[in-house]
C-alpha cells in the first residue's frame, strides 16, 4: 500500500493519520505536564524547557504546536476550564427529576473540584494571596468561566421550567454562579453547609413570592 493509498484508507475509516495521531498525543503529554508543574510551583516558575523534559518532546515541537508559553498557557485553562464544565453538566444529570437535588450535586461538585482538583486549587490559592500567570487566561477565554456556567446553568433550569409557569432562570443562574464561586475563592468556615445554602438561595430566586 502506497502513502496515498494509506492516507485516503485513514480518510475512507475516519481514523487518524499517524502524524494526527502523534500531535495528539504530544499535545496532550504536554498539557498533562504543564498542570502537573503549575500545580506545584505556580505559572510564572513554569518553563518550556521543564514541559519538554517531562512529556519527553522536544522544545521546537512544543513552540510549534502552541506557538509561544503563552499559547500553553491559554490551551491549559481551556482544557480544565472545559472539564471543569463537563463534570458540572453531568452533575446536573443526576438521578432523578428533583431539582434541588440536582442542584445540590452540581454546587458540591463545584466546590469538591476546588479543594481537591490540584491545579483548580493552586490557582486558587495564588489569586487569595495576589496572582498567577494562568488567571488572564480565565478571562481572555471567549467564554469566560462566569459566562460559561451561568449560562450552562440558564440552559438547564429552562428545561425543567414548570409548564404555566415562568421561573426567574436568569436570575437564579447568576445567583447560583456567583455565590458558588465566592466561597471557591473564599471557603466557609463551616463547608459542608454550602452546598445547601447556595441550593436554597437559588430556589428562593427562582420562584419568589
Amino acid at each position: 500500500m502506497t502513502q496515498g493509498d494509506l492516507a485516503r484508507h485513514h480518510e475512507g475509516t475516519g481514523a487518524d493519520s499517524p502524524r494526527v495521531a502523534w500531535r495528539r498525543r504530544m499535545r496532550e503529554q504536554v498539557l498533562e505536564a504543564a498542570g502537573e508543574l503549575a500545580s506545584v510551583r505556580g505559572w510564572d516558575r513554569v518553563r518550556v524547557a521543564d514541559l519538554a523534559g517531562r512529556a519527553e518532546v522536544s522544545r521546537p515541537s512544543i513552540y510549534k504546536e502552541f506557538g509561544d508559553r503563552a499559547g500553553i498557557g491559554r490551551a491549559l485553562v481551556e482544557r480544565e476550564t472545559d472539564n471543569f464544565l463537563r463534570g458540572v453538566a453531568e452533575a446536573l444529570e443526576g438521578p432523578g427529576n428533583d431539582v434541588a437535588a440536582c442542584l445540590l450535586g452540581a454546587v458540591s461538585y463545584a466546590l469538591n473540584e476546588s479543594a481537591d482538583n490540584p491545579l483548580i486549587s493552586a490557582v486558587l490559592r495564588a489569586a487569595r494571596h495576589g496572582t498567577d500567570g494562568l488567571l488572564p487566561f480565565l478571562a481572555s477565554r471567549p467564554d469566560p468561566i462566569f459566562d460559561s456556567a451561568r449560562s450552562l446553568l440558564q440552559a438547564w433550569l429552562i428545561g425543567r421550567e414548570p409548564t404555566g409557569g415562568a421561573w426567574r432562570t436568569a436570575d437564579a443562574a447568576d445567583v447560583a454562579v456567583r455565590l458558588t464561586l465566592s466561597h471557591m475563592l473564599l471557603p466557609a468556615a463551616e463547608p459542608d453547609h454550602v452546598p445547601e445554602l447556595v441550593t436554597q438561595a437559588v430556589l428562593a430566586v427562582l420562584a419568589p413570592a
